[in-house]
């Protein structure tokens, strides 16, 4: 279970990352993807909070 939690937290952080630099923020005033280590840990948490 908790390789599972790890590998879902991994993930997230992987799309979270994967989305700024795909998607990101051109103008910079966006909160969570104009900073990629806000994004990244955003996808973190988020692939935590889905894991469990």
């Amino acid at each position: 279970m908790t390789l599972y939690i790890a590998g879902c937290t991994a993930l997230g952080a992987g799309l979270g990352f994967g989305y700024q630099r795909l998607v990101g923020c051109r103008s910079g005033v966006c909160l969570i993807t104009s900073n990629r280590w806000v994004a990244t840990f955003y996808g973190a948490v988020m692939g935590y909070l889905l894991a469990r």
